[in-house]
């Protein structure tokens, strides 16, 4: 007989995320995802001007902080037929490379690392094997017994004090966890540098952006001005700043993320056959090196794979009717046609119906609607999408770059290319391409840097800034690969106004409930079989659902005129 248990919410992730999940024997026979706040975005926007777009879709996420933002500008760009110049188009793709660099790192140490690493058991670490093993991985220089001693120090007066601040509420001591104590003291060293290290990566943000989270977008190009010799502007004083914390991103990435990475990794191999899922992967491209209307040339390529036949990688098409669909049988929303209709984004309706129990409740009634996240599908098929599918694609695709760090892996590792389909795969796919966009990032860098230096300091295209300009009528649809996956926001313009606004966002495709057909979306699928040592710490669980990067949701406040709350509207993110 199976047991039903419930993990809500599920913590280290941003937002709310609540799953149930059967288990059988020790192990998960089913499973049901469940976002448990609403998104509004879209109605926010109807009737907008579609160039303020990105400064509402910004603060979809807090954590995502930039991503939505650029979609946003590139499908107002693309409605209205507008070209940014190089310089934009490279400041953008830096804004997003160092987001990838600040985003996986965070996510590695503070919101996935403790899944695997012991906290409480590095206490037990000798400072001197510690310091060793460290030096044996990399050339880190913070690497010294005293170094590691002093970690113990701080972190025991947390334990002795029984309050254990931000570790607080693991499973500390769990049969689950395997790494040696002088591991884990490592990893947790890593946090706390990691802590540090990433309110300085933002920095490129602010002087990109004007500030960080949210920085400042702008259709038809960047809002920011180049000028080597004005204080006031991007001058040379801050794109040297931006060139070190780049370089400092890339050896931290190097030097401290990967060795950490595979270390934790070598004594995990077993999750190289646990929480596959799907075996579908979602990529739709970015970072482009030949303008953004050129999909072909572009550092993310974009494709599809399914059933794990990485021989295969089928084309992807944004703007056909029956690629991308949303439906909403097991979702709080009601479509005009009927629940079992798909819509297309540029026809996507986003109407709330929630028909669920009332709170408080036991369980969800998985029979019906469950959750608030509406299924996407890409031709019908339920679709991972993320750091994963990036590096299988581009490595399907027999791109270089892909290859080499990935086969440099595997041997590492000494695992076959089987065991990328897997939580441990996801884990690891997302600290290779960190890599690669610390690479690529220095390449846009250098462009930027020599464009300037022939004279170019063109930063916006505004010839068809003014309204006047616009037909009656508009579609466009913009896309990016977020840190979490595949992002595209499409929108209809109607007399200059926005409207439609549709985003399907990362964690919609992953975390989505089952659709029509019965078929389970990534996370659903991902926890089949997973292995469930004690049902009331669920370890597992959180290693398989961490290692996608929920981002659910933030919230949207409201006020009238007089500035007083009226309501708060929260908003599923990517």
């Amino acid at each position: 007989m199976s047991k039903r248990i419930v993990v809500d919410p599920i913590t280290r992730i941003e937002g709310h995320l609540r799953l149930e999940v059967d288990i059988e024997n020790g192990k998960i026979k089913d499973a049901f995802s469940s976002g448990t706040m609403v998104r509004l975005i879209e109605e926010i926007l109807k009737g907008r001007d579609p160039r303020d777009a990105w400064a509402f879709v910004g603060r979809v996420c807090g954590v995502c902080t930039s991503v939505h933002s650029l979609t946003s500008v590139r499908a107002v760009e693309d409605a209205l037929d507008i070209v940014i110049p190089p310089n934009a188009e490279l400041v953008r793709n830096i804004m997003h490379c160092s987001q990838y660099m600040h985003d996986h790192v965070v996510h590695f140490y503070h919101l996935h690392a403790m899944d695997w690493v012991d906290v409480v058991n590095a206490l037990k670490a000798d400072p001197k094997k510690t310091s060793e093993l460290a030096q044996s991985l990399s050339n880190w220089p913070k690497s010294s017994p005293g170094y590691f001693s002093d970690i113990q120090a701080r972190i025991g007066k947390f334990v002795n004090s029984g309050q254990l601040g931000i570790f607080a509420n693991g499973y500390w001591g769990h049969s689950a966890y395997k790494l040696p104590a002088e591991v884990n003291l490592i990893g947790l060293a890593h946090y706390l540098e990691a802590l540090e290290w990433q309110k300085e990566i933002v920095k490129v943000h602010a002087i990109f952006g004007g500030k960080n989270p949210h920085p400042n977008f702008l259709v038809g190009g960047m809002a920011c001005a180049i000028g080597v010799d004005d204080v006031s502007g991007i001058n040379a004083e801050r794109l040297a700043m931006v060139g070190r914390l780049l370089v400092e991103g890339k050896n931290f990435i190097e030097q401290v993320y990967i060795p950490d990475l595979m270390a934790i990794a070598s004594f995990y191999k077993d999750w190289g056959a646990i929480g596959g899922g799907l075996g579908n992967y979602l990529v739709y491209g970015d970072l482009p090196t030949n303008g953004f209307r050129d999909g072909t040339k572009m550092k993310f390529t974009s494709g599809a794979i399914l059933n794990r036949d990485i021989s295969k990688v089928y084309d992807v098409d944004l703007r056909h009717d029956e690629e991308v669909q949303e439906f909403v049988t097991h979702s709080w929303y009601e479509y005009a046609g009927g629940d079992g209709v798909g819509l297309h984004p540029w026809k996507g309706e986003t109407k709330m119906n929630y028909t669920g129990p009332k709170p408080p409740f036991e369980h969800l009634d998985v029979d019906n609607k469950y959750s608030y996240l509406k299924t996407p599908r890409w031709k019908g098929n339920a679709m991972e999408v993320g750091p994963l599918a990036r590096v299988l694609v581009g490595y399907a695709r027999g791109r270089e770059e892909y290859k080499a760090v990935v086969d440099k892996a595997l041997k590492d590792l000494n695992v076959p290319v089987t065991a990328l389909f897997s939580t441990l795969g996801r884990t690891a796919a997302r600290g290779l391409e960190s890599v690669l966009a610390s690479q690529w990032v220095l390449e846009f860098y250098d462009q930027l840097i020599t464009n300037i230096r022939n004279g170019d300091t063109r930063m916006a295209e505004m010839g068809k800034f003014d309204r006047d300009t616009w037909p009656k009528q508009a579609v466009g649809v913009g896309y990016s690969e977020a840190p979490r996956g595949a992002l595209a926001h499409w929108i209809n313009i109607e007399d200059q106004k926005i409207a439609n606004y549709q985003l399907v966002v990362p964690t919609t495709w992953n975390a989505s409930p089952r659709d029509g057909k019965g078929q389970m979306s990534a996370y659903e699928s991902s926890l089949i079989d997973t292995p469930v040592a004690d049902e009331k710490q669920p370890l597992e669980i959180l290693r398989t659902i961490h290692s996608f990067d929920p981002c659910m949701a933030c919230a949207v406040h409201l006020y009238d005129e007089k500035g007083d709350t009226i309501g708060r509207v929260s908003v599923v993110g990517d």
